[in-house]
């Protein structure tokens, strides 16, 4: 860990690891007592907040994702999740294809198709419809593997958290207006896309989150290639998993296009700037973006104003507590309100704000 007062301290940082600790919150860390005094005149505004934000570690490093853990010192293995994805044999397989700094570049990327399969048996993944209804609320990853019939130790939520990412807004909007409430059609603009556009396929759960409505999704980002812009991908069936017996594989060619309960159309470019476009034949209910880095990227002060000035509810998440909390400070900054909803955490790793 970097000293936390680098840069601020006319002394250079004393040699060796910062591993003195700010006593009250635990989140930042000093070379010496001297930089931790010259650094308090900043950390005294903020000590408060990372406190409660580390009280919520145990929560945020909870299942599923502590199966991905720390590979031994080996200078070999470039990455984490390199170590993971190698341990359970999904390295640049299927859908884990652009899970690793090895996999898929997006910018490049000629087929974003969704014939690709979770390279898993199917008692490892949602490849069939779900043995029972959804339940009234899914409100944890463990209610979403009970429900899917999965074993805890499935990798599958390194990959679903997009679609579910999309059912814990939805869940959250519904919180707050009845403008949606079970209708026939559900209309998303989701912004910002990256690595998802490589595994379309997952977001075919959303048939098994909310059946019997069809789904409308606007993907809208710099990151969709120039050559898919516009593009129509109908999802009428759940990625396949690896065994040749299941009935998943029954299904081969046999899909209807004309009962397909999920729709993505592709859109290159930001929100503000095709907004007018999309909104001509799509008027959302829900705008989403996840994992926007708000407060990292200029490009979003544009694309929230118009969010503003169209009155249409928006959730955004982002990669961490104290991103959120700075990126719910530019957007109460840009529209001068409050946010509806308030900074939480969900999903085991996800935080929302409206």
């Amino acid at each position: 860990m970097e000293c936390a007062a680098k840069g601020l301290a006319a002394e250079p940082c004393a040699g060796g690891v910062a591993d003195r600790r700010c006593g009250s919150c635990g989140a930042v860390a000093y070379c010496s007592r001297a930089h931790q005094i010259i650094h308090w005149r900043v950390h005294k505004e903020e000590c408060e907040r990372f406190a409660e934000q580390m009280r919520r570690v145990n929560l945020l490093s909870q299942f599923p994702f502590t199966f991905l853990e720390p590979p031994t010192l080996n200078h070999e293995l470039p990455s984490t999740r390199f170590f993971f994805l190698q341990t359970i044999k999904l390295h640049e397989k299927g859908l884990w294809k652009s899970e690793c700094i090895c996999g898929s570049d997006v910018a490049s990327a000629k087929d974003l198709s969704i014939a690709a399969e979770w390279n898993l048996q199917s008692s490892l993944c949602p490849c069939t419809e779900p043995e029972n209804p959804v339940p009234a609320v899914l409100a944890s990853w463990e209610d979403y593997y009970q429900w899917r019939s999965l074993p805890l130790h499935s990798p599958v939520a390194v990959l679903l958290h997009w679609p579910l990412t999309l059912y814990h807004c939805l869940q959250l909007y519904r919180l707050q207006t009845s403008k949606y409430d079970g209708q026939d059609t559900l209309c998303i603009h989701y912004l910002g896309p990256e690595k998802e556009l490589l595994q379309l396929a997952t977001f075919g759960e959303l048939r098994a989150l909310f059946p019997g409505v069809q789904i409308h999704i606007e993907l809208v980002g710099p990151e969709v290639p120039k050559s898919r812009d516009g593009e129509v991908v109908n999802i009428s069936r759940y990625a396949r998993c690896s065994d040749e017996s299941c009935c998943c594989k029954s299904s081969v060619g046999s899909e209807d296009s004309s009962c397909t309960a999920v729709r993505l159309k592709l859109w290159k470019g930001f929100y503000h700037e095709r907004c007018s476009d999309i909104m001509k034949d799509s008027k959302p209910h829900l705008i989403v973006a996840p994992n926007a880095g708000v407060a990292a990227y200029s490009s979003w002060m544009p694309t929230i104003e118009i969010i503003r000035q169209t009155g249409i509810p928006a959730i955004f998440t982002d990669f961490c507590e104290e991103a959120a909390y700075l990126a719910s400070c530019c957007i109460s900054s840009i529209t001068g309100q409050p946010l509806k909803i308030p900074v939480g955490v969900t999903n085991g790793e996800e935080h929302w704000k409206s």
